[in-house]
Parts: C-alpha cells; structure tokens; sequence
C-alpha cells in the first residue's frame, strides 16, 4: 500500500513569525488582563505567563466571568501558536537550517569585509584548478556557481573557500559577491555566452576591474573583448599549442613546463608593475635597480605601457606608468625582492 504523506511547505513555516506570534500574544494577555480584571504590570505579566505556560499556579485574585472566558481564549489560542512554534523550531532543527543560515551569514558577513578580492565564476574542472591555485598562494577569493552540485564538491574540499550559490549572469550576484571593491574578476562558465553576459556586466559596474574569461568558440574571443575583457584564455587552444610544440620544441616546452610546475618546482615568475614600484625607485634604470645584485632574481622580460614585450631589457629600461618587469627566480629569491622592493629602498639610492 503507498502511503502519501503530506508534509507542510517549509515556505509556511518561519522562525520569525512563530517569535512575533508569541510576542504578540505575550502583548495581548498582558494588555487583556490590564484591561478586563484592572491588574497592575507585574500580576499582569505573572497571569499572562502561568496561563500560557499551563503550570497550574493560583490566580493574583479571583478571575471574574469575562477573566475567565479571556483567559480560556487564550489557553486556546495558545494551543494553535504552541502547535506552529513547534513545528519551526523542529523543521529548522531537523532539516539543519539553523546551522545552514549560520554559516550562510558568517559567508555573507566574511565576503563583506573583502578588499581587492577575486571574484571566479564557475566551479567547474578549469574553476577547481583556478581554486587551488589561489588556495596555495593564499589569495582572497569568492567562488560563484549557480549548481548545487558543484557548491557541495566545493564544500566537501580540504580547503574553507568562500562561496555564493548564484548566477553570476545576474548583477545581483556580482554584487553580493563584492565586485565594487574586487579587484579582478574571472569568468570560467562552460558557456561562452554567459561569460559574454558577466563580462558585460562586470564591466559596466567596475570599470576598473581587471577581468580575464575562458572561451571555447574563438568566435567567441572579439566578442569578449568587446564586452570589456582584459584577456580571453581559449585553454583547447593553448593545450593544442602545447603538444605541438612538444614535437618541435620538447626541451623547450619540458623546461618550461618545469619551472611553471608549483609541485615539482620551487621556480616562479613575479611581475613587478611601476604602480606597485616604492617612490624612491621611480625613474631609476634596471641597472640602477640592482635587483639581480641585491636577490638572486632575474628580470627576463619587460611590458610596455601599449601591451608590447620586450625580451631581456636593456640595462637602461626605465618603468613608467603603465609598464611591468616580469622577474624569474626561486621562491626564495622572489620573496627576498619583494622585501628588497619594499623595506630597503634606500640601498638603490
């Protein structure tokens, strides 16, 4: 025999009206025993209490008959709120909603306190490497993913990854995410007219923000774009490129691969941009700089202002606004410039 059982919507049931209806029928024995038997706060509070808590104690006074027909009122009528009290409290309980809303709002309340964040859309194979690598590098970052599915992978991680269940397509989401005080955004959605869509959208509401997007179709790529990507990473075409080149170029590419591999090697690359560049280092030439002199590290690359690299610059290049130095060496090295940079200024003086 099937059995249907038919169970109340949760939409029906709410802490926060099962609290005003308690309240409000706190309010109205009080006010109703004020009123009808001319007792003072205090016996009316104490009578308000006995009778909706059923404890059995005696009157302040003899109740006369409108008391007592007011008093079985709301002995009644508690018995309905009592009923619906109980059956919140017991969904949010049983289902683990309480718990679900806390951690909700300890997420909403962290991605608030984010400055110059990263805001990835999408949590899927290209969004969980993204994830882990930033986990590593420990970078601020918020995951937006409108599946359910990929939220509870993302949840079961070692990782504690800030996380918003939404459509990045919305303006809505992105905001809750905090894109006004992100300082980059990347749209990894498996679809290419979605991330067209958030480009837009990112865009229009931070002007400012450095925004990067996957594209499969490379149709795709003008058009991202023109919705105001700052680049557009195509990751079929670059893993074509890559086995290709393994063919022309093995040595090349395995030492490549080999410096850029976090887990087998302890070699990066840092780009040092004129903005981030201490005052006291403006103006003054790489060789003035005397970076490889004073960290181990080597400036192998330098980014011009229009987008144009230059391959081992020359003694004289000068960083003006607008321009980087990519800087190759060990992490320990690439740590002690960033303190060189920052701490000793005066030592290039």
């Amino acid at each position: 025999m099937n059995w249907n059982i038919y169970t109340v919507p949760s939409s029906f049931l709410s802490i926060r009206v099962a609290i005003a209806l308690m309240l409000t029928e706190f309010l109205a024995g009080i006010g109703g025993y004020m009123a009808i038997e001319g007792y003072g706060l205090i016996d009316a509070f104490y009578m308000t209490v006995i009778t909706i808590s059923t404890v059995g104690f005696s009157e302040v006074q003899p109740l006369n008959p409108l008391g007592r027909l007011f008093t079985s009122s709301l002995i009644i009528v508690n018995i309905g709120i009592f009923a619906y009290v109980l059956a919140a409290f017991s969904y949010y309980v049983i289902q683990g909603e309480i718990f679900k809303n806390m951690h909700l709002n300890h997420i909403n309340s962290s991605i608030d306190k984010l400055q110059d964040h990263i805001i990835l859309c999408g949590y899927g194979k290209y969004g969980r490497e993204i994830a882990m690598h930033f986990n590593k590098h420990k970078l601020q970052f918020v995951v937006l993913d409108v599946d359910p599915t990929k939220i509870e992978q993302l949840q079961k991680s070692v990782e504690k990854t800030l996380y918003l269940e939404d459509d990045a397509t919305h303006d809505e989401a992105l905001l809750k995410a905090g894109i006004k005080r992100a300082h980059a955004l990347i749209s990894a959605l498996p679809d290419d007219s979605d991330n067209v869509f958030v480009v837009l959208s990112a865009r229009q509401i931070n002007p400012k923000l450095n925004i990067i997007s996957r594209a499969k179709d490379p149709k795709s790529q003008k058009k991202l774009f023109m919705a105001g990507a700052d680049h557009v990473v195509m990751p079929e075409q670059i893993g074509g490129f890559y086995m290709a080149t393994l063919v022309s170029k093995p040595g090349a590419v395995e030492f490549f691969s080999f410096i850029t591999n976090e887990y087998r090697s302890d070699i990066g690359f840092e780009e040092v941009t004129f903005e981030h560049l201490p005052i006291e280092c403006r103006g003054r030439s790489l060789s003035q700089l005397n970076i490889r002199e004073s960290t181990g590290a080597n400036v192998i690359g330098y980014k011009a202002p229009d987008g144009h690299y230059e391959v081992n610059p020359a003694p004289d290049t000068v960083l003006g606004p607008g321009s980087s130095y990519i800087v190759l060496g060990s992490n320990q090295q690439l740590k002690q410039l960033r303190y060189y940079l920052e701490h000793y200024p005066e030592k290039i003086m």
